[in-house]
């Protein structure tokens, strides 16, 4: 499936010169993946930058005890952070990005990468306010793992994740996933969400009745 002029759908490709965005239409690759596929994993060094055309990804870490981590996702029209660094530092992904919706990515060449970081300072500053945008993602992640309270770090979550609606999709276990903790403590504190009238809970399923509550809870950090 053609994608068209995928330059068009990022900030900082769409600034660059005609003559450059066709170099870089002849020589990406376009990829697809269905819903659930794994777009990149440990044991593998990336051999270009990773543009998100559609779709969201969803990049975790996993412990040697099987716990695992979400850092954070991307976006369409963003691209990927780690990606990015493993290219630079010619290293293996140490974590795993799960495609949650079908995704389209499109694949730029690490050497055509280094000569459009070279030559190009509005490709340069797109890939950089990425990158910083990121490491401020993950540094939150560290500071509510490391020194969060869980019922704060769920509130904020669930408030993300429900975005202008009311209900989300997710099980006790997948949100342990998002915050790094364990199912049996995400169920204890959905209870007693439950109890304050925060929520209501279903199968597979978590309706928020209390917006605005919720949110005082996670201002109070």
């Amino acid at each position: 499936m053609s994608v068209g002029d995928w330059t068009e759908r990022f900030t900082g490709t769409r600034k660059l010169p005609r003559r450059v965005r066709d170099r870089l239409l002849q020589v990406a690759r376009v990829r697809h993946y269905p819903e659930g596929a794994l777009v990149f994993g440990p044991a593998k060094v990336p051999d270009g930058l990773l543009f998100l055309h559609d779709g969201t990804i969803r990049v975790s870490q996993s412990s040697d005890r099987g716990r695992e981590i979400v850092l954070y996702r991307v976006e369409a029209g963003e691209s990927c952070v780690l990606t990015t660094a493993c290219m630079l530092a010619e290293e293996a992904y140490n974590a795993e990005g799960i495609a949650e919706t079908d995704v389209t990515v499109v694949n730029l060449p690490r050497t055509a990468f280094d000569q459009l970081a070279g030559e190009e300072p509005d490709f340069r500053s797109f890939v950089f306010a990425a990158y910083s945008r990121r490491l401020i993602d993950l540094l939150r992640v560290i500071d509510g793992v490391a020194f969060g309270r869980m019922d704060v770090r769920l509130a904020e979550r669930l408030l993300a994740l429900a975005g202008d609606f009311k209900e989300i999709s997710a099980t006790h276990h997948d949100l342990a996933k998002e915050l790094g903790t364990a199912r049996e403590v995400i169920s204890r504190i959905l209870n007693d969400f439950h109890k304050r009238g925060l929520v209501e809970q279903s199968r597979g399923r978590i309706t928020l009745t209390d917006k605005a509550g919720l949110r005082r809870l996670a201002a109070s950090r």
